[in-house]
């Protein structure tokens, strides 16, 4: 499965209504780390067909970055059920990345 653009307008769709876990990607274009975490989070949506995975660029979605309460950039976020089960923030490997899910 590709990465899939979350926005206010699709997040209910895609995100809170997910029968599936949703590993989801706050970023912004100009974020060093951000760059070095998105080539992982891309894999990891090609190899786990079992996850759903969205990008959120801060920049364009400064509300869902505020309802998230995000400060620094890349924060990955899982949610299960509409809820939140795990978050973090900077960049990480992939293997610490698999392990939030």
């Amino acid at each position: 499965m590709s990465v899939i653009n979350i926005s206010k307008t699709n997040f209910a769709e895609e995100v809170t209504n997910s029968t599936k876990p949703v590993l989801l990607d706050f970023w912004a274009p100009w974020c060093g780390p951000c760059r070095m975490v998105g080539p992982l989070v891309e894999e990891i949506a090609a190899e786990r067909p079992d996850i759903k995975v969205g990008k959120v660029n801060v920049d364009e979605q400064p509300e869902l970055a505020g309802q998230f309460g995000v400060m620094s950039i890349p924060t990955l976020v899982v949610m299960k059920n509409g809820r939140v089960v795990n978050q973090t923030v900077g960049a990480r490997p992939k293997s610490q990345i698999l392990a939030l899910l």
